[in-house]
C-alpha cells in the first residue's frame, strides 16, 4: 500500500507575512501591507512552497487553514472601548479585572454579560489571556488571502495530482478567539463549527505521516496542533512531523513557540527541517 503523506499548512496569509515591497500590491494609489506580520513568516512560506514542489509527488493530500475574521470580531480593536471612548490599539492584552474595572468593555453595552462570560471561560482554561489584535485575516481582503508563493505551489500539486487543496476555514465566529484550526478557546454551544473539526481529525488519521507548517507557532500552529494531539491521542503521535524552519513566532512570544515545540517533541512529535521531511518520503529516498 502506498505511504499516505498529509502535509497541514496553517494560516499561510498575507496578513501574517512579514512580505518585501515586490510582493505587495497598489490598490488606487494605496500600498497595501501585511497587518500582523510574523518575523520570518515569508522565508518560512518560501520554504513551504519549495517542500510542496519538491515533494509533490509524494504528498496524498494538502489541508491549508485559513484564518477567517469579521470586522468587528472579539480579536479586533473594533469590537471593544476603553475607559476613555477610544478603542484599544493591537496587541492589547484583555484580562477578566480589567472588564471588572470597567478598564475597557465591548462597544456594544448589550454583549456586556457574554463577553464577560468569554472572559472567565477563557482564564479558566489557562491556555491564554485573551488579546486584541490589530484588524487582520478580514474576510475578503488580501490581507486573508493565501502567500502568492504557497498558492502557487498549491496550484502546481492539484494540477499535477488532479485532486483540491483542502481549504479550512476557522474563526469567522466574532464571539470567541479561534487560533485553532479544530476548535475555538472557548467554543460556542450554538455554533458547531466552533466545537470541532470531525472532517480534518478524519483526514489526518488516515495518514501515514502528517507534515506541519505555517503561522504562527505560538499561537495558530501551537492551538491546532495541541488539538490534534488530544484528538488522535498517543499511539498516532509519531506521524506527525513539525517543520521547524516553516514556521516562526508572533514577535514577543518566542518562549511560548520553544515551549511548545519542546512539549510537542517530549510527546512522541518529530522534528524536521523542511530539507530534512523531504528524506522522509518514500519517494524521495
Amino acid at each position: 500500500m502506498a505511504h499516505h503523506a498529509h502535509l497541514l499548512i496553517i494560516d499561510p496569509q498575507n496578513d501574517f507575512c512579514d512580505l518585501p515591497a515586490d510582493y505587495l500590491p497598489e490598490i488606487a494609489g494605496h500600498r497595501l501591507a501585511p497587518a500582523l506580520p510574523v518575523p520570518g513568516a515569508h522565508a518560512d512560506m518560501l520554504r513551504v512552497a519549495g517542500f510542496i514542489r519538491q515533494a509533490a509527488p509524494a504528498l496524498a493530500a494538502i489541508s491549508v487553514t485559513l484564518d477567517s475574521h469579521q470586522h468587528i470580531d472579539i480579536g479586533h480593536p473594533t469590537f471593544w472601548r476603553l475607559a476613555d471612548g477610544n478603542p484599544p490599539e493591537g496587541f492589547t492584552p484583555v484580562t477578566l479585572a480589567d472588564f471588572d474595572a470597567g478598564r475597557i468593555t465591548p462597544r456594544d453595552p448589550a454583549a456586556r454579560d457574554r463577553v464577560r462570560g468569554y472572559l472567565h471561560a477563557l482564564e479558566a482554561t489557562g491556555r491564554y489571556t485573551h488579546m486584541v489584535w490589530p484588524l487582520h485575516c478580514e474576510i475578503g481582503s488580501w490581507g486573508h488571502n493565501i502567500h502568492a508563493a504557497v498558492l502557487a505551489a498549491c496550484n502546481a500539486w492539484e494540477d499535477a495530482r488532479g485532486l483540491p487543496v483542502a481549504r479550512v476555514m476557522k474563526g469567522s465566529n466574532p464571539w470567541t478567539e479561534h487560533y485553532s484550526a479544530i476548535k475555538a478557546e472557548v467554543p460556542d454551544p450554538a455554533d458547531p463549527a466552533t466545537q470541532g473539526n470531525p472532517v480534518l481529525i478524519a483526514a489526518l488519521a488516515q495518514a501515514d505521516t502528517v507534515f506541519i507548517a505555517g503561522e504562527a507557532a505560538s499561537h495558530c500552529v501551537k492551538a491546532t496542533t495541541e488539538h490534534i494531539v488530544e484528538a488522535l491521542g498517543a499511539s498516532q503521535l509519531r506521524k506527525l512531523v513539525l517543520l521547524t524552519d516553516c514556521m516562526s513566532p508572533v514577535a514577543g512570544f518566542e518562549a511560548a513557540a520553544q515551549g511548545f515545540l519542546a512539549d510537542m517533541q517530549g510527546r512522541g512529535l518529530r522534528m524536521a527541517t523542511a530539507a530534512e521531511a523531504l528524506g522522509m518520503l518514500p519517494a524521495r529516498r
